[in-house]
């Protein structure tokens, strides 16, 4: 890592820090339901950040990222059942997931399928899986030793310490687990996006065909920001189904699908702290509606998105950074000087 991608990842490096002084300092101030709670928030926020990679970066709208989601949740599910432990369910959850995405990939990037119909096929996507695992409520359903339960979903297998079973994680443990995954997944997309890699995927976002005139294979980049973000999207299964303590086919209806993109909206494409923290602020907005009876759930989020659609149309962090950049411009303490042929700002 050279010393310019040091000085380009820096605001990922200091909410990263400030990720790991939050991981270690709420259980000591907030009770165990809010940490649980706060569980369920961050494997959400996973999610929202595994959208922020595809879309904000790769211009990928996926609107079927919840098929990631749950479906690395349900991998999770059934392997740890069958397999005793969580170690290797983990693993499978993540592999089966970016395997299954990395197919319907190859034939949506490399069937040419416009932006358009690429959001409508996975959509259809989550909602076959919605409607499928709805219907496998009899015996006979099951994989291995695991029911799938249809509409009633199948109770998860807590984390367990690695390669020892019988030593579970209590909800306390899970939280610092969840809060750890979900740092190194921001480092690692905030170093994934400074790479080559991830600057050839924002140039084809930019402009897929001059990207695709100087030589790069549009096709093989798509498909690869498309799987990695879907193994992130399985991570964030995974810590879901833990949070909650069970995994129901609810996790892939239309109204998680909207939700997600309305995350990436609210918070800003083009940002990775912005949709996370813009999860974390709606889930506690829509658990707050959700004690009352006056106001209706999805209204108020249909009105949120208008309102930032409209007049907010990048999004809470970027609008941020643009103002504080006019701020800093506009200060009357920075003078302009020349040096070595060219004119720098100076306090």
């Amino acid at each position: 890592m050279n010393s310019g991608m040091l000085r380009q990842m820096r605001p990922t490096f200091v909410y990263a820090l400030l990720g790991v002084i939050f991981m270690f300092a709420a259980p000591n101030v907030l009770q165990l339901f809010t940490i649980i709670n706060l569980t369920t928030a961050i494997a959400l926020a996973v999610l929202a950040l595994s959208l922020a990679l595809i879309w904000g970066y790769g211009g990928i709208l996926c609107f079927g990222q919840v098929a990631f989601f749950g479906l690395g949740a349900y991998v999770y599910t059934i392997s740890a059942i069958n397999f005793g432990g969580s170690t290797w369910a983990i693993l499978m959850a993540v592999l089966v997931t970016s395997a299954f995405a990395a197919a319907l990939g190859y034939f949506i990037f490399y069937g040419r399928v416009s932006d358009v119909y690429l959001g409508v096929i996975t959509l259809t996507v989550t909602l076959i899986f919605f409607s499928l695992i709805r219907r496998t409520s009899g015996p006979e359903y099951k994989i291995g030793n695991a029911l799938l339960g249809g509409f009633n979903g199948v109770s998860s297998p807590p984390i367990n310490l690695p390669w020892n079973p019988s030593s579970f994680l209590f909800p306390e443990h899970v939280f610092y687990v969840a809060m750890a995954a979900l740092i190194l997944c921001y480092v690692f997309v905030g170093w994934l996006v400074n790479t080559k890699f991830g600057r050839v995927c924002v140039s084809i976002r930019e402009n897929e065909l001059r990207a695709e005139l100087l030589g790069y294979d549009v096709r093989a980049y798509k498909l690869g920001i498309f799987t990695i973000g879907a193994g992130i999207a399985a991570i964030g299964g995974v810590l879901f189904c833990n949070g909650v303590g069970r995994i129901t086919p609810d996790v892939f209806n239309l109204y998680n699908a909207a939700l997600t993109i309305i995350w990436v909206i609210v918070g800003g494409r083009g940002t990775l702290i912005g949709p996370v923290g813009a999860t974390f602020a709606l889930f506690y907005l829509t658990s707050a509606l959700g004690g009352q009876t006056v106001l209706n759930n999805n209204l108020v989020l249909g009105v949120i998105l208008i309102i930032f659609v409209l007049l907010v149309p990048k999004g809470v962090a970027p609008t941020i950074i643009d103002w504080v950049n006019a701020r800093r411009r506009k200060s009357p303490g920075r003078v302009r000087r020349r040096r070595g042929g060219r004119t720098e700002d100076a306090q």
